[in-house]
């Protein structure tokens, strides 16, 4: 029988605890055949909080559980132990798709998978600014000057403020944690 991957729904902020629930579980009900992975997408967030940069980690799909498992035969029938195993977990709303649930292409979750080492290796900043936005600057030379966005790049985490300095306008690069709304 081949795996396939499929998305259970769950209870709001209850992804890890699901996770975790399916994974303890499997070893006592001798599960390994029919489950395969859990995932519970997460990435690296960079915000700053009281003057001080934190990394938290955000979910990709709250609400959502992805589940690599063994779920129909060859005849395409629904496989009774492993459909009820997973619906019997608290937390769990259901599978995506309903009684009949639809597999996930496995490209989605390669990508899905890309975006999760991606976010490994640097953490994305929590974005909330936008285009003509005021800012105080909270770090650096500009410390308590104020100023417009002009540019976000949120791929280097930087933006383009202008800045009045002695009555003239200058563009100044900061980084998303030296600004905070004004």
């Amino acid at each position: 029988m081949k795996s396939q991957w499929f998305v259970i729904h769950t209870l709001a902020g209850q992804e890890q605890k699901v996770k975790d629930s399916i994974e303890k579980r499997l070893k006592t009900e001798v599960m390994g055949e029919y489950i395969r992975e859990v995932l519970v997408p997460m990435e690296k967030v960079a915000e700053i909080r009281a003057g001080k940069k934190t990394i938290t980690n955000r979910k990709l799909y709250p609400g959502y559980v992805f589940i690599d498992m063994v779920l129909f035969d060859e005849e395409q029938r629904i496989v009774d132990k492993p459909w009820y195993f997973v619906r019997g977990i608290q937390g769990i709303i259901g599978f995506i798709g309903g009684d009949r649930p639809t597999p996930t292409p496995t490209e989605e979750i390669e990508m899905i998978k890309a975006q999760i080492s991606d976010s490994e290796e640097t953490e994305k900043p929590k974005i909330n600014f936008e285009t003509g936005e005021t800012v105080k600057i909270n770090d650096g030379p500009f410390l308590n000057f104020s100023g417009v966005i002009e540019e976000i790049e949120p791929e280097r985490g930087k933006l383009r403020v202008t800045v009045n300095i002695f009555g003239r306008n200058t563009p100044v690069e900061l980084e998303y944690w030296q600004v905070e709304k004004a």
